[in-house]
């Protein structure tokens, strides 16, 4: 078998343990499983294409890779919990920064010898404009998550932005004409750099889940791209896996939003009325709890949901919750968590921090699961959450955040809300479960909290 052919194959082999290992990220129970089979399947990909003869320093590579694996690891060891967010929006931003280097370096190898055509000039466009994008866009997120990065744009910015995407447009098409023209390729990137800033800077904060996951699929389509400038079939394949995978999270995510991807990128994330008086809303019918009482109720509760959110990360508060949680296992009582799929700043962000604490997968429900079992449970405790349990989704057509499905934690019996103050979440509105009848809120450290709880039903 030639070297091309043995190219081939582990090409196949490697797009197959994609695909499988994609197909076990689906569920819970094979995702380990599945997250082997695609790093079985990178790692089949990485030593093929080290047989690939065009390959010029084995030296440039090792040395490429031994940085990035210290990156790697430095990241690993020193990024928190809670900056997981914002180290996938870098992530993405690092995929389309490559895809672009890639691409047009291939490209201008070509054009220099002879050997572009069309095809090869559109690809190359396209995965340049996608990639900087992406690029750029990546890097702006990565501020707006870290909060050191605020405003909602300017006035005029819808046309400003639809002036540089045709513009953008019109340079792909004169890098098609006229391959041999090096600025052009240039001043497309710069554009495409240009339009990831202005694409991402007027994004609010709420909305940042929805845009995570959209530039994960633009590294995918740029990726994808690439493979087409080099011609090569298993980048094509991944790529195409990563855009689709991460285009049905964004869907799933603006659904569970009730916004559509429109309203998203071109318009502001929904606001809270002006001049509206948190008064209104609580008054004097706030009640304070202390620790001992949550324990006492607790004692007698037969079934309680913990509902996670961004709070519970802030506080680093999981594996205070996973002793909570088998404290009360141990006296018979059944525990779940409910999972909204917005819950944190990025999808799945409560699943990853609840893994961490080695909570098994089988007491996670999603939305559509946990609901429908409110009505019939004792307790539900809520960490750190808010506009994911506000009820004014449902009762307020007027609410910034009407229609947006919520956990119907208010349909339990009794409700426990820890959190540090009554502020507001993203969408900077009151929340009127804190004032419900049958809500108790115990304010402090989600995690010292939690900890105050389990000593309480110790000593209960």
């Amino acid at each position: 078998m030639t070297t091309p052919d043995v190219i081939s194959v582990g090409y196949l082999v490697a797009a197959v343990l994609f695909i499988l290992g994609l197909k076990g990220l689906g569920r819970p129970r094979t995702a380990v499983r599945g997250n082997l089979m695609g790093a079985t399947g990178m790692l089949v990909a990485i030593l093929v294409t080290l047989l690939d003869q065009s390959i010029i320093s084995y030296l440039a590579l090792a040395v490429a890779l031994l940085i990035g694996s210290v990156v790697g690891v430095l990241l690993a060891v020193k990024v928190k919990m809670t900056s997981m967010p914002e180290l996938v929006a870098l992530f993405n931003g690092f995929g389309g920064g490559a895809s672009v280097l890639v691409a047009t370096a291939s490209f201008i190898e070509a054009v220099d010898l002879g050997s572009a055509d069309n095809r090869l000039a559109i690809a190359a466009g396209v995965t340049a404009l996608i990639g900087a994008v992406t690029f750029s866009g990546s890097i702006i997120a990565f501020f707006k998550l870290q909060e050191s990065l605020k405003g909602s744009g300017f006035t005029g910015l819808h046309l400003v932005r639809a002036a540089v995407m045709l513009v953008s447009v019109g340079l792909v098409a004169m890098v098609a004409l006229q391959p041999d023209t090096r600025g052009w390729l240039w001043a497309l990137v710069g554009a495409g750099l240009l339009l990831g800033v202005l694409g991402t800077i007027a994004i609010g904060g709420a909305d940042m889940p929805v845009v995570i996951a959209l530039l994960n699929a633009f590294s995918g389509v740029a990726a994808s791209a690439t493979g087409f400038v080099l011609d090569n079939s298993l980048l094509i394949i991944a790529g195409s896996l990563v855009g689709a995978s991460g285009l049905i999270l964004t869907r799933i995510m603006c659904t569970a939003m009730n916004r559509s991807i429109y309203d998203v990128i071109f318009s502001a994330a929904p606001a809270a009325a002006v001049g509206r008086d948190d008064s209104d809303v609580y008054g004097d019918r706030v009640t304070a709890t202390s620790a001992e009482e949550v324990a006492m109720i607790l004692e007698i509760a037969d079934r309680v949901v913990i509902v996670p959110g961004y709070g519970l990360a802030v506080a680093q508060a999981q594996h205070a919750v996973r002793d909570l949680m088998t404290s009360l296992e141990a006296s018979g009582t059944e525990v779940v968590f409910g999972i909204h799929p917005v819950a944190g700043r990025m999808p799945g962000h409560m699943n990853v921090l609840l893994a961490e604490a080695e909570i098994d997968y089988e007491h996670l429900l999603d939305m559509n699961q946990v609901n429908p079992t409110f009505a019939q449970t004792d307790v539900t405790i809520v960490i750190g959450a808010n506009d994911v349990v506000n009820p004014s989704a449902r009762t307020d057509p007027g609410s910034p955040i009407a229609g947006m499905p919520i956990l119907d934690v208010d349909e339990s019996r009794t409700v426990i809300v820890i959190k540090r103050s009554l502020s507001p979440g993203f969408a900077g509105i009151a929340n009127p479960l804190f004032a419900a009848d049958n809500t108790f809120m115990l304010f402090g450290d989600g995690k010292q909290a939690v900890l105050d709880i389990v000593a309480a039903l110790v000593s209960v």
